[in-house]
């Protein structure tokens, strides 16, 4: 049995509903295949809602400092639709703006579910420099793959380079067959190792922080 900790939140719009949290689209109730980007995607156009957002702020958004080409973006908006059952011609849930970009037109509803008390107790994060890259509960794909759950952008990096397995209080990192090799703090890995505060992730040539943030359950009154 669980005990409510906190309201999480998920977002319905006709027959389907896409919660944040445990990052997962329900269509009729049965989860939806839906890349990491592709959720990233939509889940960018509900939270902006009615207001349609620019081919260049979601390039920024999807992928950060990158030079991806329309085409990506626009087999991206495909895959939602195939998920979500909205058609091109007649769109109940994705208007396309005319040589601007896409927004979200349907009706859509904040909807407030119970979170389970093994909600996570630290924010996990890769720095590179001043980007910031979260790590959430299950898995996280690095690689230069524009699909890939965290983009990385560098030609030392192979399209599905290594992924960081989040479960519980346990963090660990596997090399995925990459061409330059995965390091944890210098040693190369051969198959997984774990992860710790401050260690130094190393793929090909590119380093990367690794960083644990324990989140407190209450906030403290600020000292006048």
């Amino acid at each position: 049995m669980f005990r409510v900790q906190n309201s999480g939140m998920r977002i319905r719009f006709g027959d389907c509903e896409l919660d944040s949290d445990t990052r997962e689209l329900l269509v009729r109730g049965a989860p939806a295949h839906l890349s990491p980007k592709g959720l990233q995607f939509l889940e960018l156009l509900l939270e902006n809602r009615p207001r349609a957002l620019a081919k260049s702020e979601i390039h920024e958004k999807l992928w950060p400092g990158t030079f991806v080409s329309d085409g990506t973006l626009t087999s991206l908006l495909a895959e939602i639709r195939s998920a979500i059952e909205d058609e091109a011609h007649e769109p109940r849930f994705v208007r396309t703006v005319h040589r601007f970009g896409y927004a979200f037109s349907g009706t859509a509803e904040e909807v407030r579910t119970r979170r389970r008390v093994g909600a996570p107790r630290a924010a996990y994060r890769l720095f590179r420099g001043p980007r910031e890259i979260a790590l959430e509960e299950g898995e996280t794909v690095l690689g230069r793959d524009p699909d890939a759950t965290a983009f990385i952008d560098h030609t030392s990096v192979s399209r599905r380079h290594a992924r960081v397995v989040i479960a519980g209080d346990r963090v660990t990192v596997e090399d995925l067959g990459s061409k330059n090799g995965t390091f944890v703090e210098g040693k190369k890995l051969e198959g997984t190792a774990p992860l710790t505060d401050g260690d130094e992730l190393k793929l090909g040539s590119v380093s990367l922080k690794f960083r644990v943030f324990p989140l407190s359950g209450s906030t403290e009154t600020a000292e006048k």
